[in-house]
């Protein structure tokens, strides 16, 4: 049977839904009584009573009422993509920034429009609307269908012979889509035509996504259990207790607090609480506890440069992991001199080796490659052979004391970022590190200044100043500003959709896994956004 996410099973959830797609929602009293008999008082014995009793039982399609389907009812476009997330698993997500001026946070199918469109299976009909309450035509279905399903879409692949009497008036957009899914045996004609402009019934959807879920193996890879990579949550700012609420509401598995710093007494200074470690192993979860340098370049070379500080610190390290029961660690040392890219490679090396008879992991964080002196010490290639892994810190693409506003991590800067990486190190060792913080950019006469705020921040600005926001798809962001002429405020926002999109481009580069910087920064959407990506990214429909 499917495995339906507890997070639809919610009181909020049957309430949003009661009466709008199906009356009674799954989990209900009502709904248990229906789904035991399986049987609608108005469903004739058709073509379609075979499949609505599946898709019924399997809650993709639900009643309008306890005892009534109304199969000849016309489906929206809205319920259209619910029944949709619903087959494919998704969960529902209340973003905190609605994609369309007509999908209202109010509405019952917010929270189903919403990742549908993060994962790019639904389109607005304009850059401002989405239309969820007009009919979907049988030809926009076939649309929507092919692109969940991933089907490749090929103009070329449509014969000349046409398959239906009235093709010619099946638009061109659409075509394609029509006949990937007849060749499927998802949609077929009606008398030898296919209806394109007609608006699809309800029994007609749940043909059709009864179809979807008896394709031989789709059922199976829908519902199998995706490995999860490696999910790293930095600690900051947090207590313990802090911390480890948000690892519990998110999908993180490896903890990193910020545990261990260079002194300049060539000491380190050690913070970690051993009761986080036996908490996170207890929750079957890992730690890699970050060692930092607070960016402190005098203090990193004196360390590194003299080898024998260096094996010293490196034994400390190896004996701080082995202490405490570390399964890793992760390093991060920022704002060296391009100086130490011997030393600090040689330091990744020799502290690999005294890590591996513990075991335990090392992880190294990088920034990206574009040219300056402050990546000059990241010598990708021979730290991707020293370290585990290297961590691609995806973010700070505009940083705070720049004076120049923009995103802090754009999507196709993130590409360029990661292709300079993947040159250099696997991408079975190479981890993506995406932001859950943001900048608050700030233009008037004395120049541009700059303030970190959380994505919790961020929402509450967006909100609380009824600043109007965009979709900018070059850069895979949403835009916002406010304030006046003399003062004007600049935000390009880190959301659901922005992050789902770059880590659905590290899935699809092979990453071994993702890091965010830094819990507790995010919003609550941000988790089941990203669950969503990652699994719709690994499905596939051969």
């Amino acid at each position: 049977m499917i495995k339906i996410p507890a997070v639809w099973r919610t009181t909020a959830a049957i309430a949003l839904l009661a009466g709008t797609i199906g009356g009674t929602w799954p989990g209900s009293a009502e709904a248990s009584a229906a789904s035991g008999a399986l049987q609608f008082a108005d469903v004739r014995d058709n073509f379609a009573a075979a499949a609505i009793r599946n898709m019924a039982a399997l809650h993709i399609i639900t009643g309008t009422t306890e005892r009534t389907f109304e199969p000849d009812k016309t489906v929206t476009r809205a319920e259209l993509m619910t029944m949709l997330d619903r087959l494919l698993l998704v969960e529902p997500v209340e973003s905190a920034i609605s994609s369309f001026a007509d999908v209202p946070r109010s509405a019952w199918f917010y929270r189903w429009v919403q990742p549908a469109v993060q994962l790019g299976l639904a389109q607005g009909t304009s850059d401002d609307s989405f239309e969820p309450d007009r009919p979907v035509t049988r030809e926009e279905a076939a649309v929507l269908i092919a692109r969940a399903l991933k089907q490749p879409i090929d103009t070329a692949a449509v014969p000349s012979a046409p398959l239906y009497r009235d093709q010619s008036r099946i638009q061109s957009w659409a075509l394609p889509a029509v006949y990937r899914l007849s060749r499927l045996g998802l949609m077929d004609g009606d008398g030898g035509s296919f209806r394109p402009a007609s608006p699809m019934t309800r029994q007609e959807a749940a043909v059709l996504l009864d179809r979807i879920w008896l394709h031989p193996g789709w059922a199976q890879r829908i519902q199998a259990a995706q490995p999860a990579p490696i999910q790293l949550g930095w600690q900051y700012g947090q207590t313990t207790a802090q911390y480890e609420r948000q690892v519990v509401s998110s999908g993180i598995n490896t903890l990193s607090p910020r545990a261990f710093f260079l002194n300049k007494n060539g000491t380190v200074e050690n913070n970690m609480d051993p009761a986080l470690v036996a908490w996170a192993h207890g929750k079957g979860k890992r730690v890699w506890a970050m060692v930092g340098n607070r960016s402190d370049q005098a203090v990193t070379h004196a360390q590194l440069s003299d080898p024998e500080r260096r094996r010293t610190l490196v034994g400390q390290l190896a004996g701080l992991a082995r202490q405490y029961g570390l399964d890793g660690l992760n390093i991060d040392f920022e704002n060296m001199s391009p100086q130490d890219r011997d030393a600090f490679t040689a330091f990744a090396a020799e502290l690999k080796q005294a890590l591996s008879s513990i075991p335990a992991i090392l992880s190294v964080n990088v920034s990206p490659d574009f040219g300056t002196d402050w990546t000059e010490v990241f010598d990708y290639a021979r730290l991707g052979q020293a370290a585990d892994y290297v961590v691609l810190m995806g973010y700070d693409e505009h940083w705070g004391g720049s004076g120049d506003p923009g995103p802090v991590s754009s999507l196709p800067w993130l590409r360029q970022g990661l292709t300079a990486l993947l040159k250099q190190v696997p991408a079975s060792r190479s981890i993506l590190a995406l932001p859950l913080y943001n900048r608050d950019w700030k233009t008037e006469a004395g120049g541009t200044t700059s303030e970190d705020i959380s994505l919790l921040q961020q929402n509450a600005l967006v909100a609380g100043m009824h600043a109007k926001t965009s979709w900018d798809g070059t850069l895979g962001q949403y835009y916002a500003s406010y304030g006046s002429a003399s003062t004007l405020h600049l935000i390009w926002l880190e959301d659901g959709r922005s992050l789902s999109m770059k880590a659905t481009l590290g899935q699809s580069l092979g990453m071994a896994g993702f890091a965010y910087w830094y819990m507790g920064g995010e919003s609550p959407d941000v988790w089941p956004s990203l669950a969503n990506a990652r699994r719709f990214a690994a499905l596939t429909f051969p």
